[in-house]
């Protein structure tokens, strides 16, 4: 389980500014799904002075996703749309007290969501289709353009480092000698020589084992993550309600837009997997249909027991 600092948490759990805004003028898309992170931002930019008046985001993604996403949208607002292009990666995890390394990528695709909004408001084509470099991770579509741009931007050393901040190289390991040449060539423009064996930067120590979690613990744990994906599914006309918690398995209702919906199934992978990084420990997330008809134990007397 990673280290969060307090802001890391806050944002998760309560995140400001989730869900469309209402009237945007300016949209950014990055990520996919696919992939395992996507972001959808939406601005409300005063045309007259472009100013930023409303944001706000949709992610679909891990805690420090929601968390980057959240801050992002609290740094933007009231700015003009040069001086939010002039927000980096490192602001946004600066603004959170730091994020794990393993979780940078998290801040980048929250900049590149905000250039994707600005470019859109301006009638700009963005290209996040990667003609302008050659492909070099296939597993999650990296090109070099960007490799090279985050080795500049963050003083990247290792294979680790470009995953970490670009999930290029976290796949299939393909690209690793491809990734190893760009950052020989960007580390000798900058007057370094790169080293295969030189550690990561902001290499995170090992935490001591955590005690196992209470059955109470662990259904509190569940329901307030559960209460972290309202805000957005309310938003857009649906819900989502724990029914039960039966050992490591939390039985959920979609309701409203939510039921039946053909995303229900990736919004519930999505709060599973959000469990297991918030938790450190695997939690199966299944719909009530699923549930079985002896042998449960309601939530509501386990909570109060």
């Amino acid at each position: 389980m990673w280290d969060y600092s307090d802001k890391v948490k806050d944002h998760f759990f309560n995140p400001k500014n989730a869900g469309a805004v209402e009237g945007a003028n300016a949209i950014g898309e990055v990520g996919s799904i696919s992939c395992g992170d996507a972001l959808r931002l939406t601005l409300k930019v005063n045309e007259d002075s472009e100013i930023i008046e409303d944001a706000g985001f949709q992610t679909f993604g891990c805690g420090s996703a929601i968390a980057s996403s959240s801050v992002l949208t609290e740094i933007i607002k009231g700015l003009t749309l040069d001086e939010a292009l002039k927000v980096t990666n490192q602001d946004i995890a600066a603004e959170l007290d730091g994020l794990p390394p393993e979780k940078m990528h998290c801040s980048v695709m929250g900049r590149e969501a905000l250039q994707a909004a600005v470019a859109n408001y301006r009638g700009e084509e963005w290209k996040d289709d990667h003609e302008e470099g050659a492909l070099v991770c296939k597993c999650f579509a990296i090109d070099a353009v960007m490799i090279e741009e985050m080795v500049w931007a963050n003083k990247l050393r290792t294979v680790e480092d470009v995953t970490n901040f670009t999930k290029a190289g976290g796949g299939c390991a393909a690209c690793h000698e491809d990734i190893e040449a760009i950052l020989e060539k960007v580390l000798k423009e900058r007057g370094e020589t790169f080293d295969p064996n030189a550690a990561p930067i902001e290499k995170v120590e090992a935490k001591a084992e955590k005690k196992p979690l209470t059955n109470l613990q662990r259904i509190k744990k569940i329901e307030e993550v559960i209460m972290s994906f309202r805000p957005q599914l309310m938003a857009d006309g649906g819900d989502v309600e724990l029914v039960e918690v039966v050992d490591k398995t939390a039985y959920v209702n979609m309701t409203g837009a939510c039921n039946g919906c053909q995303m229900s199934s990736m919004t519930i992978a999505g709060i599973q997997q959000r469990l297991m990084e918030v938790m450190g420990e695997f939690i199966k997330v299944v719909p009530a249909s699923q549930m079985p008809a002896a042998g449960l134990v309601n939530i509501k007397e386990a909570g109060h027991a």
